[in-house]
């Protein structure tokens, strides 16, 4: 969350920088429970005074032996203390009432990030790769995959309804050998720690990366239980460091995590129905970074570059993007878009999303570190895909297609895939 203290300070500022994101700041309804708030605290800090006072004048009463004034006195003590305790309930909920407001607030964005609200606002920042001329009309992956038989998408439906898939054989195989590419790529040349997770979190968890209240419809809940299956190990891996101050020089943490991700897309009926670009279920190598604020920035292009390396290893053509202020999300301060290019659909698709979120997820967790002085500070935190591995899967089968319906297997996978140079049914 952001923190409190910008919107007692300048409300109106925040409310203005807000706005680029489509977002209108209730500065009335912050306003009239930050007047509550100070009304509280004043109405405490004189019963507080008057308690002191009644207490002392106990005492001089009782030195005195008059032990009929103490009475009154102690009385009145009493009283002033039952009020405290009244205010001190009613502080607890105005206080309970204002994170609850702030905790449904996005993140500000970074100077930086261009503004608008629609895909044409984004600004492109590079492109990487030169898109394959086929010499017959290419296929999409529905298609492609259909052909090998390593792609099921009624078997899926069958067994969990629509977007789930089967993936068999060497597609199946292909599938494993991107995720184990994509994890020995990050630990052995980018310095990640790997890590394996739970698939579930509480919503204590999930509130600490985004806010639950907000999105808890995204998810799938275990009936009875405070668990949720994850929307990406984000959810899991970024809360290692919950309620924890990290020391000063364990910076930066680097971790990445490869997990299956399953999200109910609420509100995206109709978008992407076809094939494996939307489903309910799929994996991600996720990268995490948790660093010092100094280091944010560099860090959040150092983790796009580390995704962007797995492409062009792949040698699979892409662009980035920085999304504007309309499309960021909603915990995100800036976010690079990396988009694989797909020549069975001639567009560009969204495979990796690499976001620095500042301090606002750290101060949800309570996740802080110690300065050079001692001071405990909130962390900064980045993540990103590298890559969501279905998406990547998607971009092969459709660049490396060939015409009698093979798919080559590039160069990088070989070795994960027994030598093997091609697929085919």
């Amino acid at each position: 969350m952001i923190d409190i203290q910008l919107l007692r300070n300048d409300i109106d500022a925040v409310a203005k920088r807000l706005a680029t994101r489509g977002y209108a700041l209730d500065v009335a309804g912050f306003n009239s429970l930050e007047a509550r708030r100070k009304n509280i605290q004043t109405a405490t800090e004189q019963l507080q005074a008057q308690r002191n006072a009644v207490a002392k004048q106990v005492g001089q009463a009782k030195a005195k032996k008059d032990e009929t004034g103490a009475h009154l006195l102690m009385t009145q003590g009493a009283r002033v203390g039952k009020e405290l305790e009244e205010l001190e309930a009613e502080n607890h909920e105005t206080q309970a009432k204002l994170r609850e407001f702030v905790a449904l607030i996005p993140n500000l964005l970074h100077e930086s990030v261009p503004l608008g609200s629609k895909p044409e606002d984004c600004r492109l920042e590079r492109s990487w790769g030169e898109a394959r001329k086929f010499d017959f009309a290419p296929k999409d992956h529905v298609d492609v995959g259909a052909a090998l038989e390593g792609m099921d998408f009624e078997a899926g439906a069958k067994l969990a309804g629509a977007r789930f898939v089967v993936m068999k054989g060497q597609v199946a195989r292909l599938h494993r050998a991107l995720a184990q590419f994509m994890l020995d790529t990050h630990v052995d040349k980018h310095g990640y720690t790997e890590v394996y997770t739970p698939y579930m979190v509480t919503s204590a968890c999930a509130d600490g990366v985004t806010s639950f209240a907000k999105f808890k419809d995204d998810l799938f809940k275990l009936e009875g239980r405070d668990l949720y299956l994850i929307p990406t190990a984000e959810s899991t891996v970024t809360n290692f460091v919950r309620d924890t101050i990290v020391p000063l020089e364990q910076l930066p943490l680097k971790y990445v995590c490869h997990s299956p991700c399953f999200r109910s897309e609420a509100g995206s009926a109709g978008k992407d129905t076809r094939g494996m670009i939307r489903n309910h279920q799929f994996d991600k190598v996720e990268l995490v970074q948790i660093i010092h604020p100094s280091q944010s920035y560099a860090g959040h292009e150092e983790l796009t570059g580390h995704a962007e390396a797995i492409l062009q290893k792949l040698e699979l053509p892409y662009r980035v993007v920085t999304l504007c202020t309309g499309d960021t999300g909603f915990a995100s301060a800036k976010t690079y878009d990396i988009e694989v290019w797909l020549p069975g659909q001639k567009a560009f698709r969204e495979i990796s999303s690499c976001s620095n979120f500042e301090s606002f997820q750290a101060r949800r967790m309570l996740a802080r570190f110690r300065n050079d002085k001692g001071k405990a500070e909130p962390l900064h935190t980045l993540n990103g895909s590298g890559l969501a591995v279905g998406r990547t899967l998607i971009a092969v089968l459709e660049n490396y297609q060939n015409a009698d319906g093979s798919v080559t297997v590039p160069l990088a996978l070989r070795t994960y895939m027994g030598g093997a140079e091609r697929i085919s049914r």
